[in-house]
C-alpha cells in the first residue's frame, strides 16, 4: 500500500519542533529500527501467553465449551450439526456441515442424540463428498452425479455416495451401511 500525504512534505515538517524536524530528515544507515518493549509489557505478555496455553483458555467461550466436549469424548462424534459447523469454522477445518440442508442437519442431530455415531459419520462422509467434490462426482464404475443435489436416501447411498469413496480400511463403507440401516428403520425422516 502506498500512502501519499495530502500536503507537501515541507508543509508537514514545518509543524514539528526543530528537534523533530532533524529526526525526520536524518538519513539512516540502517533499514531497520530498534523497538524497545518495557519489562512490564514483556511480563504482561508472558503471563497472558502462559495462562492461555496452560489452562486451555480461549477468547471464544463457545469454542472453549466445544473443545472441552471434544476433549472429554476424544472426538467430535457427540457434537450436533450446528456445534460441528461452528467447531469446524472456528478451527479452520473443512466445513462439511455447511453442505447439508436444514432437514439433513436435523437428521444428523437425531442420529447423534440416539447415539448412532456410525450413521452420523456416514452423513458426515456425504457432507465431505459434497464439500470437496462440489457438483461433479464419479463412482468407481465411472458414472457421474451431482452430490450437492442428490438426496440422501438408501438407494442413493448405495448407488452413488458409497461408490465415490475409496477407503481401503472399510470404515467409510461400514458408516454408509449404518446410515442406510438408520434410514430404513426410520423411513418417515428420510
Amino acid at each position: 500500500m502506498i500512502i501519499q500525504p495530502s500536503l507537501p512534505i515541507s508543509t508537514i515538517t514545518n509543524k514539528f519542533s526543530p528537534l523533530q524536524q532533524k529526526e525526520l530528515t536524518r538519513s539512516s544507515t540502517s533499514s531497520t529500527d530498534t523497538i524497545t518493549i518495557s519489562q512490564e509489557a514483556r511480563n504482561a505478555l508472558s503471563s497472558a501467553l502462559s495462562a492461555s496455553s496452560n489452562s486451555g483458555i480461549t477468547a471464544d467461550p463457545e469454542l472453549a465449551k466445544l473443545d472441552a466436549k471434544v476433549s472429554t469424548n476424544g472426538n467430535t462424534s457427540n457434537l450436533t450439526a450446528d456445534e460441528l459447523d461452528y467447531y469446524q469454522k472456528a478451527h479452520g477445518f473443512v466445513n462439511t456441515m455447511a453442505s447439508l440442508i436444514p432437514s439433513e442437519r436435523a437428521l444428523y442431530d437425531k442420529m447423534v442424540a440416539s447415539g448412532n455415531v456410525a450413521a452420523a459419520a456416514g452423513m458426515g462422509d456425504i457432507a465431505f463428498t459434497r464439500t470437496t467434490l462440489g457438483h461433479m462426482a464419479s463412482t468407481q464404475d465411472g458414472a457421474t452425479y451431482d452430490p450437492t443435489n442428490m438426496a440422501i436416501t438408501p438407494n442413493n447411498i448405495i448407488k452413488y455416495f458409497s461408490q465415490s469413496s475409496n477407503d481401503p480400511t472399510g470404515n467409510t463403507q461400514s458408516q454408509f451401511q449404518a446410515l442406510i440401516q438408520y434410514l430404513q428403520n426410520n423411513p418417515t425422516i428420510s
